[in-house]
Formats: structure tokens, sequence, C-alpha cells
């Protein structure tokens, strides 16, 4: 689970660097997230995988966020 999280995490980051979508890396940072919290509690000790999967799925997650609801702010300036 902790290779997991930290490729969704990387996937979520390329995904918001390629312009291919914030929703998708929404949906892949939050997986991220659950699967890195589920490594950890499965296995405490001697995980960096995991918490860098966490670690980046957080990262894009604000990311993510961020640019929704600045694209929103311009889409609402520009149509209203």
């Amino acid at each position: 689970m902790a290779i997991a999280s930290l490729v969704l995490g990387i996937v979520s980051i390329l995904l918001i660097l390629s312009g291919l979508g914030a929703p998708v890396a929404l949906v892949t940072s939050i997986i991220g997230i659950v699967l890195g919290g589920m490594s950890r509690k499965k296995q405490p000790e001697g995980n960096g995988m995991a918490t860098a999967g966490i670690v980046c799925s957080i990262i894009s997650l604000v990311i993510a966020l961020l640019g929704l609801v600045f694209g929103g702010m311009l889409l609402s300036a520009f149509m209203g």
C-alpha cells in the first residue's frame, strides 16, 4: 500500500503540472492519502515510502484545490 500511495501522489502532481486535470488529481491524491495512512497504521516503523506518498498527496491536494478555487474565481469574473 505504501508503493501505491507514493505512485498516486506522484501521478497527481504530474497531472496538475501537465494541466490535464485538477479534478482527477483530487481523486488520486485523496486515495493516496488514505492508502498511505492505512500503510502507516499497519506498519508504524520504517515506512518512508508511505510517508513520502502522504506528503506528495497532500501537496497535490492543496495545489489542486487552489487551482480549482482560483479557476472558479477567474471564470466568475469573466462571466459576470
